[in-house]
């Protein structure tokens, strides 16, 4: 097996605001071929992350290489990378197909080769036939298909998306994900894809990097991440688990790794406190002590149980933490 090629380094990378606030001493490597997602929450640093491999930021210490070239000091414009934001940034005077000419115009590709690549890159994205349309014209998840369109024309190294779906309706942005991860896949480009929706990273990442307070708190795979959080803000972050207080130490388990037992034999016990039923599973909330401990059942087995009732509780795959 051929070994991977790093298309993206990052090392020793410190950006530091004048209020203090930053990140320090990142290192990663992305391989060729990757969706990396920096996931985590408002403020935790992954837009600045994004930023400076842009070229939106200078850095404050430590070097940043694409292909083992460094771009350090190069703008925007000079870099190997494309951009696509939140908002689209598409020209309203200019047609689609102004809107995706531009920048090849700018770079002076010959007139049949534009013509050629967008009617390409428009059916790639779904949108050929659009060519006349104004932005206006176009829903929001219309317009960021031409934003990725017009950032792929550009034959980039490294595609960087910021939080693109996240003005989008939910529908929409799950359509937006599948086709983002096709685009990907038929092109084998290098995606750096930053979100603060653990939905969005785990449907879309070959590795995902948890992020809180400028620090990486864990870089894996998504299941990985899941089954294996290497921290509790990971654990409590991502998905949804159950946090149980036993001798001096917290146990985390999911939802799904509680099994319920009506004669209440069991790892805990605990009593009824709610129970949902959500189309082809039940939630049943158990009262353990201080705890309450969620639980995905199936129906049949609800159909059993009542509030107020006393069950048993058996943990199944689960992380433990000191308290």
């Amino acid at each position: 097996m051929s070994e991977r090629k790093i298309k993206l380094q990052i090392k020793d990378m410190t950006k530091k605001y004048d209020n203090g606030d930053g990140v320090e001493h990142i290192n990663l490597d992305i391989y060729e071929g990757e969706i990396v997602t920096f996931l985590g929450p408002s403020g935790c640093g992954k837009t600045t992350i994004l930023r400076t491999i842009g070229g939106f930021l200078d850095v404050t210490s430590g070097d940043i290489t694409i292909d083992g070239q460094s771009i350090i000091g190069l703008p925007p414009e000079k870099r190997p990378t494309a951009m696509v934001f939140q908002s689209y940034n598409l020209w309203p005077h200019m047609t689609i197909y102004e809107n995706l000419a531009f920048g090849l115009k700018l770079r002076k590709v010959p007139k049949a080769e534009i013509n050629a690549d967008i009617k390409k890159i428009l059916a790639l994205v779904s949108m050929s036939g659009c060519e006349k349309k104004y932005p206006n014209q176009m829903s929001g998840g219309q317009q960021q298909r031409i934003a990725i369109a017009r950032s792929l024309l550009l034959k980039p190294s490294l595609l960087l998306l910021d939080e693109p779906f996240s003005a989008l309706d939910a529908k929409i942005r799950q359509q937006m994900r599948e086709e983002l991860k096709k685009i990907q896949s038929d092109l084998g480009i290098t995606v750096v894809f930053v979100t603060h929706d653990q939905e969005e990273a785990m449907s879309l990442s070959h590795r995902i990097v948890v992020m809180n307070k400028g620090k990486f708190e864990q870089i894996g795979t998504p299941t990985e991440i899941y089954d294996k959080p290497a921290t509790r803000h990971v654990a409590s972050f991502i998905g949804e688990m159950n946090f149980i207080d036993k001798d001096n130490k917290t146990i985390a388990v999911r939802p799904e790794d509680v099994t319920v037992s009506i004669d209440g034999s069991g790892d805990f016990t605990g009593t009824v406190r709610t129970i949902m039923v959500l189309g082809h599973y039940v939630v049943v909330n158990v009262q353990h002590g201080d705890n309450v401990i969620k639980c995905f059942v199936d129906r049949d087995i609800s159909e059993k149980l009542s509030v107020g009732q006393s069950v048993g509780m058996h943990i199944g795959k689960h992380t433990v933490f000191d308290k």
